[in-house]
C-alpha cells in the first residue's frame, strides 16, 4: 500500500562545469557604463560563477558586479579572460564571449556602423 508519494529516478542534471576563455576588447572606449551594465546583466543570467582577469591578471573580478567591472577600467585593446564555474558555465562563456565580439550591440541599438 502506498501513501500517494512517488520517487522517480531523475536523469543527472547539468553538469558542474568550470570553463574559461579569452577575448580581446575592440568596443572603441572599452567598458564604459552602457557595456558594462551589458555584461554583468548577461554574467548574471547564468546560475554559475563568473570572473574576469583584465591583461594577464592574477586578480579575478566578479563578473556580475557593475562596480567591479566598471572600476577595472577595461579599455579598447584588454584582454580579458572570463572563467565561469557551475552549471550552465559553458554556455555562460560562450554567450559572454560573443557578446564582446559583438561589441555589445551597440552599433545596433544607437544607428552606429562598425
Amino acid at each position: 500500500m502506498t501513501n500517494g508519494l512517488r520517487i522517480e529516478k531523475q536523469e543527472p542534471g547539468p553538469l558542474h562545469v568550470h570553463c574559461q576563455t579569452e577575448v580581446e576588447v575592440k568596443h572603441g572606449v572599452g567598458l564604459h557604463a552602457r557595456p558594462s551594465v551589458t555584461f554583468t546583466r548577461l554574467a548574471k543570467s547564468f546560475p554559475c560563477s563568473i570572473e574576469v582577469a583584465v591583461n594577464g591578471s592574477d586578480v579575478w573580478l566578479n563578473g556580475k558586479s557593475i562596480i567591479k567591472i566598471m572600476n577595472a577600467r577595461i579599455r579598447k585593446g584588454s584582454i580579458l579572460r572570463i572563467r565561469a564555474d557551475g552549471i550552465l558555465a559553458d554556455e555562460a562563456i560562450r554567450a559572454l564571449k560573443e557578446l564582446i565580439e559583438r561589441n555589445f550591440d551597440e552599433e545596433k541599438k544607437h544607428g552606429r556602423t562598425a
